[in-house]
């Protein structure tokens, strides 16, 4: 369904002006207040000279995927028919984050503006807090300009609000907006640079947390360790309450340096980009990437180079050859090939067969091919290819594993990275499927749901494998490498309260830069 929180799949430029694209928005919109507090509901008065049963109103994000020229981009957060010709409708916001939306009144199911859309902020009424009391941020190197913030990381009533520090080294300074700026010396590189912020808000009320920042001295690698993680969000986190904060704060509290994201539902990726200060590339719907550190390269849209992928350089230190290539994919997922060989016992023939008409084959066949010039280069550019390939990998199906009741199955979407020269990181950490099975999917689906062809399957134990993946090429070496998840997540339906926010588990690697 177009207005359910389902993964976008029509792609448009976001950032457009709110202009309609024909002259029939002869309608009226308004709200009872341009300012809600989150658990209250939203409350619209519309008018219409064009009433239909199925006309209707959707929320969406300021900036985000809403029809702004009257064509489909993505789907609405909440929604509701106003079929009169004229009367009041009620949005509930339950589930929403705090920020900035807009509504649109639209015509007959399509989108088609009936009115002017409105604009609105959700607030939290809560008292300020921090999302996390450790806040790690990117190093610094010594005797050069530092600059990073924390002023996106208070939740709350933030009306108001300033920073100031509490405690910390003499050459950190920290702005009234949250910025830490400074220049270490040579000798702040001994210990980590730990500083107490304060945030008080113009009701009074205040709240704290602890910022480290690593110095390092002239010469030396900048990050020399690179954490790297593969993060399907499950429709941007909307499934489970509060998502936002408790994604902040799963990347704090793992020290991240860069997430290649899929099912960002249009605007993830940047919203959590900003919030901590980071850098990002929202491209699109689907698929986002952030970064603590600079991106300095941004490769096509997949609106535009017609792949499941998308890629940046990331900018690890001021030297050209302290840089990593990322790239980022979300490959098709159905048929599903654990389905058919647990489900539907298919020959080998008939699952590989099965992964081209998925279109996983192609899609990765293109994008390696795509990453041809890279990975030609990872000597100098360590590569890095990450994702939710909706796939299993050759390396878990063995002779040895036998998963149900297979031996060794070829599956393309890990066999060609192999042998495009890309390595498999979490197999290089632990060798033995068995003994590191490495489950990504999924933490939340212990039973099958039916679907895919076999529907006469459903309440069967679901198929638990590994389909998230971080590969690598180039001058990096393994340390780590662990699939994550919050807390015991409990099973859909009743998952809404769940620490864990998605239906996969992420991949996190850490790296050492040789």
């Amino acid at each position: 369904m177009r207005r359910s929180l389902m993964v976008a799949t029509a792609v448009l430029a976001l950032g457009l002006s709110i202009t309609p694209a024909t002259a029939e928005a002869d309608g009226t919109l308004s709200l009872a207040s341009a300012s809600v507090k989150v658990g209250e509901p939203i409350t619209l008065t519309y008018s219409t000279p064009r009433p239909d049963p199925k006309n209707w109103i959707g929320l969406y994000t300021d900036p985000g995927n809403g029809p702004v020229n009257e064509t489909y981009v993505g789907s609405s957060l909440k929604w509701v028919y106003i079929p009169k010709g004229s009367g009041t409708a009620t949005l509930p916001t339950d589930g929403l984050e705090p920020g900035d939306y807009v509504a649109y009144a639209l015509a007959k199911d399509g989108y088609a503006w009936l009115a002017r859309p409105v604009k609105l902020k959700l607030t939290d009424p809560r008292p300020p807090r921090f999302v996390n009391d450790d806040i790690p941020l990117r190093n610094a190197r010594a005797l050069k300009p530092y600059a990073a913030t924390v002023g996106g990381l208070v939740r709350g009533d933030t009306a108001g609000l300033t920073f100031h520090k509490v405690s910390g080294p003499r050459w950190v300074t920290v702005g009234t907006d949250g910025s830490v700026t400074g220049t270490p010396r040579v000798s702040d590189a001994l210990r980590p640079a730990a500083v107490r912020i304060e945030a008080r808000n113009g009701a009074g009320q205040v709240t704290s947390a602890t910022a480290t920042i690593e110095v390092k001295v002239p010469g030396t690698r900048l990050v020399p360790e690179l954490k790297a993680m593969s993060w399907n969000l499950w429709h941007g986190g909307s499934r489970v309450n509060g998502s936002r904060d408790k994604q902040l704060k799963f990347l704090l509290d793992h020290d991240v340096d860069v997430v290649g994201m899929q099912e960002t539902s249009s605007t993830s990726a940047r919203e959590l980009a900003e919030a901590l200060g980071w850098d990002h590339f929202q491209a699109g719907p689907d698929l986002g990437v952030v970064s603590r550190y600079p991106i300095t390269g941004r490769g096509p849209l997949p609106s535009e180079s017609g792949l499941p992928a998308v890629n940046v350089r990331v900018r690890l230190d001021d030297r050209r050859d302290q840089e990593v290539s990322v790239w980022n994919v979300h490959l098709g997922h159905s048929p599903y090939g654990p389905y058919d060989a647990c489900f539907g016992k298919m020959t080998r023939e008939q699952l590989l067969a099965n992964e081209v008409s998925s279109g996983r084959t192609p899609q990765i066949t293109a994008i390696l091919g795509a990453m041809k010039a890279d990975l030609a280069a990872a000597r100098r550019t360590p590569v890095l290819l990450v994702g939710d390939f909706n796939a299993p990998s050759h390396l878990d199906w063995t002779d040895t594993v036998r998963r149900c009741g297979y031996g060794s199955v070829p599956w393309p979407a890990s066999v060609l990275p192999e042998k495009a020269g890309l390595k498999d990181s979490f197999r290089v950490a632990h060798p033995d499927p068995v003994a590191a099975p490495g489950t990504t999917w999924s933490p939340v689906y212990p039973t099958f749901t039916g679907g895919y062809g076999h529907d006469g399957h459903k309440g069967e134990p679901e198929p638990q494998d590994r389909i998230d993946f971080v590969h690598y090429a180039g001058r990096l070496r393994v340390l780590d490498s662990r699939t994550l998840v919050e807390g015991t997540p409990a099973p859909v339906p009743g998952h809404a309260d769940n620490a864990w926010t998605s239906d996969h588990a992420a991949v996190l690697t850490t790296f050492r830069m040789r």
